[in-house]
């Protein structure tokens, strides 16, 4: 078995690779993302639901760049898709880096909070567009095997993490490299995948080949399967839009109604169409006022005669299995990718940051070894793609019961590898099967399944996990010390969907209790001490040249202003033109000099506290007990360096951590049921397999 052999066009294999690189450069990216939200949280003072918006904008753009893409890609082509995806890319690095804390107010927070939002989101879009032209391609190019080529496909996106979390560990833990300089090198795999995509020729999918327009792509997807969509749209125009309930949901039914149209059948026109959906509108408003009911009733009056009118204008209602694998795939994306968004920030808050990038390796690593096993699990152990799923989703909730309850690193890499073999094959085999039951829907279908994974992991897993440390947190803080949590509340509460708002913890105060922390375990470490104060030595001597140099310049410049107003030139004589622009020139050369003059005495003095705290750290675990010459790796005498306050705030902080890994296995534990359920349905009809085009007609 080949990649060379088995695909129908002779450039399959370098297709499958390029499509490869293109999602490990997404992978590179997200992991650095998810690597520095803590350095997101300190230099900005983010809240947990911030940080989780964040990073759900980087789901929400990929929804949009996928399903875009999908709707569109056999009619403009793939190339022109990568195109695009290359120029988002870099113009998502040019967004993000415009983040800066600026004076620490709350309109400069909230300038450096649109800048990553908008900059993850452009991101995802590239992201999302990259998948719009990869699934498919690969489905179409393996006809025979697409369960196993889709899985080597998507086992670039663990690969991506391993490499974007190696970086991490070495540029952040390590040498403590700006974060800005950490996400820039997602651009290298960025510019790799559009070479080996360059001048390549694509093939076109079964349903486009025989001759499908997008109305019968779209027939199996119908009315059920964009409900899916247009709800999670709703979440996104209400969430990170902020538009009001009505707003969005009236967005959502327009929308709902255009694929009815795009979709219907011919003997019915659209204008039709339209008409029926504003007296459905006017309907369910009417009802709303005239017997008082909530925004909710009225939004369920609107479904109900949306779905009469669906019937009426012979709108395909879709396929049931497909709706079905469409709300399947959205809890896939809020367990794995909304999971992994959190699961460094989790689990280095329960150890170490530099432990929790080491955990996310390894899960990372799990997944790709095993990406390559589903051929013969499927073929070997006869294991069908459905039965996997349920076999994963269940082994994926036990991991995350059993890690809520890690105690040590040995454990926890236990329970986090056997969550990471369960994680592993619900992306890839999903699509496989939508690929298998549904070849009539060509690219549409797995578009929308993979968009609406996307839009659930920024919309309900990323943020749901915001809001799920927010409020464990917040809650145990205030269990344990009221006056304490009262010091410590973030100034907004939390919200998600329909649930209560809670106030969680502030992330800037929470950020500088975990810096105290892992500054005092640096310390721990053998030589630790003389490492740390070696780091600011040669920081300070830098900026005291700089200062040096600045000094010097500005001298130079009051010199050449002396010269040139010793002179004493007349507007008539000759020079005195040129004289007036270099003054002009030099004064503002040392206005620009000043400010450097002022950033490097503030930088300076920085230093100089920060040794001050770091001898102040180094007395305290020396009274406390635990500092030793020979270093000590018990990562809980770090807390020595705590006040007792701090300590509390940091046990708090953990506690709502391992509440929400507890709440996160809930999700797999539901998909299990309904694997369980489609399962039966496929013996029922005689078990599971792959169907052309031809065949779904019959």
């Amino acid at each position: 078995m080949s990649a060379k052999t088995e695909g129908i066009a002779p450039n399959a294999s370098r297709l499958l690779w390029a499509g490869f690189m293109a999602i490990l450069a997404a992978g590179v990216g997200f992991a650095i993302r998810g690597g520095i939200f803590d350095n997101w949280g300190a230099e900005f003072g983010f809240t947990g639901a911030q940080l989780g918006a964040i990073g759900g904008a980087g789901f929400i753009g990929f929804c949009f760049g996928i399903i875009v893409g999908g709707f569109v890609c056999d009619k403009i082509g793939y190339g022109k898709l990568v195109v695009l995806a290359l120029v988002m890319h870099v113009l998502s690095a040019f967004v993000t880096f415009t983040a800066t804390a600026g004076d620490g107010g709350e309109a400069a927070k909230q300038a450096a909070y649109n800048a990553l939002f908008w900059g993850m989101f452009i991101f995802a879009y590239a992201n999302g567009t990259l998948e719009a032209v990869a699934n498919p391609l690969v489905a179409t190019l393996y006809p025979k095997n697409r369960t196993h080529y889709l899985n080597i496909l998507h086992a670039s996106w663990p690969a991506g993490m391993i490499i974007g979390a190696v970086l991490g560990w070495l540029l952040d833990d390590k040498l403590e490299i700006h974060w800005k300089y950490q996400l820039a090198l997602y651009l290298i795999p960025t510019a790799l995948y559009g070479i080996m995509f360059f001048g390549q020729k694509f093939p076109k999918s079964e349903a486009s080949n025989k001759g499908l327009v997008f109305g019968e792509m779209f027939r199996d997807v119908g009315v059920l399967g964009s409900l899916v969509v247009c709800y999670l749209l709703t979440l996104f125009f209400k969430g990170p839009l902020g538009l009001e309930s009505g707003t969005s949901y009236t967005i959502a039914a327009v929308l709902l109604v255009a694929l009815g149209v795009l979709s219907r059948r011919v003997d019915k026109p659209a204008l039709e169409s339209f008409a029926g959906i504003a007296v459905c509108a006017l309907v369910a408003v009417f009802c709303q006022g005239a017997f008082h009911l909530t925004a909710g009733s009225g939004l369920a009056i609107a479904i109900a005669l949306l779905m009469g009118l669906a019937f009426i204008m012979r709108w395909p209602i879709g396929s049931f299995l497909l709706f079905v694998l469409f709300l399947t795939h959205a809890l896939v994306g809020a367990v794995e990718l909304g999971t992994d968004g959190w699961i460094q920030n989790i689990t280095g808050n329960i150890f170490t940051s530099q432990q929790g990038k080491m955990l996310f390796l390894w899960t990372s690593a799990i997944m790709f070894s095993l990406r390559f096993c589903a051929h013969f699990i499927e073929t070997k152990l006869k294991i069908s793609p459905v039965g996997l799923l349920m076999l994963c989703a269940a082994i994926a909730s036990v991991g995350l019961i059993l890690s809520s309850g890690m105690s040590s690193f040995g454990m926890a890499l236990i329970a986090l590898g056997i969550y990471a073999v369960g994680k592993t094959f619900f992306w890839p085999t999903m699509l496989a099967v939508a690929s298998d039951r549904f070849p009539r829907t060509g690219a549409v279908a797995i578009s929308i399944m993979g968009g609406i994974g996307m839009l659930s992991a920024g919309l309900i897993g990323s943020t749901g996990l915001g809001y799920a440390k927010d409020r464990f947190s917040g809650e145990a803080l205030k269990t344990d010390n009221e006056n304490v949590f009262a010091q410590y509340q973030a100034s907004q509460p939390s919200e998600f969907l329909f649930l209560e708002p809670k106030f969680g913890l502030d992330g800037k105060k929470l950020g500088e209790t975990q810096g105290t922390l892992t500054t005092a375990r640096k310390l721990l470490d053998k030589g630790g001490y003389e490492a740390e104060t070696k780091k600011i030595a040669e920081k300070t001597q830098a900026a005291e040249k700089d200062a040096t140099a600045t000094g010097e310049k500005l001298k130079q410049l009051k010199s050449e202003r002396d010269a040139i107003a010793a002179k004493g030139l007349k507007e008539w004589d000759e020079g005195f033109d040129a004289g007036e622009k270099r003054a002009t020139e030099i004064k503002q050369q040392a206005r620009d000099l000043a400010v450097e003059v002022k950033k490097t005495d503030k930088q300076i003095a920085g230093l100089k506290t920060e040794k001050e705290h770091l001898d102040a750290l180094k007395a305290g675990l020396e009274k406390a007990g635990v500092f030793k010459t020979e270093g000590n790796p018990n990562i809980n005498a770090a807390l020595a360096a705590l006040t007792p306050d701090e300590r509390t705030v940091n046990r708090a902080s953990i506690a709502g951590d391992r509440k929400t890994l507890k709440a996160d296995a809930l999700i797999p534990g539901v998909m299990a049921i309904i694997y369980l359920l489609i399962l039966l349905y496929f013996k029922g009809i005689g078990g599971y397999k792959a169907v052309d085009v031809d065949e779904q007609k019959a």
